[in-house]
């Protein structure tokens, strides 16, 4: 298990508005990052560690803008391909609720972090970026942070965080395939329900 603040990879990460569909990559990361910074300085429930309150502003800055299906899909590796559209809706549905769970907890922990941005290496017509950071942490070493990030029609949207060199997604990936080779996809789609009626798990990546 790796002691990294993956928290700050997931929550300070990427919300996007209507009114900033066109937005650049970098400057949506930036946009979003502050904002979330911001909410967690001044709003002492989520500084006292209240979960509804966490999950509530990751539901609303966080989720809508990942593409929790290619995530889901990354997780799977080549299993995926194996499950059916409505068992890859469900997977899709349960993989989302399950890192919401894992990593609201940790939120109110990194309200003295700050974030630098580095120049965003892209050309015109790139389709997929990877926006990098670095968080800063008092009395800590500093830890880089990227946001692979593929242009949709909605905007700019996130599907994989790497922390100082280790996917997320890819974290869970050999866990779901030791699931679907004993049990099945089935399998894989029961084990996730269960964990989400469960305790909310520690985070694989910190």
């Amino acid at each position: 298990m790796i002691r990294l603040p993956a928290i700050t990879a997931l929550v300070l990460g990427l919300c996007v508005a209507p009114a900033f569909a066109q937005e650049s990559p970098d400057a949506l990361v930036k946009r979003v990052a502050e904002d979330v910074l911001t909410t967690i300085r001044s709003d002492k429930d989520i500084q006292a560690g209240d979960i509804a309150k966490i999950r509530q502003v990751m539901e609303v800055k966080l989720v809508p803008n990942f593409d929790f299906v290619r995530m889901t899909a990354l997780a799977m590796g080549r299993n995926w391909r194996t499950a059916t559209p409505e068992q890859q809706k469900q997977l899709t549905d349960d993989f989302r609720t399950l890192l919401v769970r894992t990593y609201a907890g940790a939120l109110s922990n990194y309200r003295d972090n700050t974030m630098d941005y580095k120049p965003l290496r892209m050309n015109p017509a790139d389709t997929e970026v990877v926006v990098r950071t670095e968080v800063k942490r008092s009395g800590q070493a500093p830890v880089q942070i990227d946001y692979s990030m593929e242009k949709t029609p909605e905007g700019w949207k996130a599907y994989d965080v790497v922390v100082a060199g280790v996917s997320l997604v890819t974290t869970y990936r050999d866990e779901f395939n030791d699931t679907v080779k004993s049990s099945g996809v089935d399998g894989l789609m029961k084990a996730l329900t269960n964990k989400n009626r469960g305790p909310a798990p520690p985070p694989p990546v910190k």
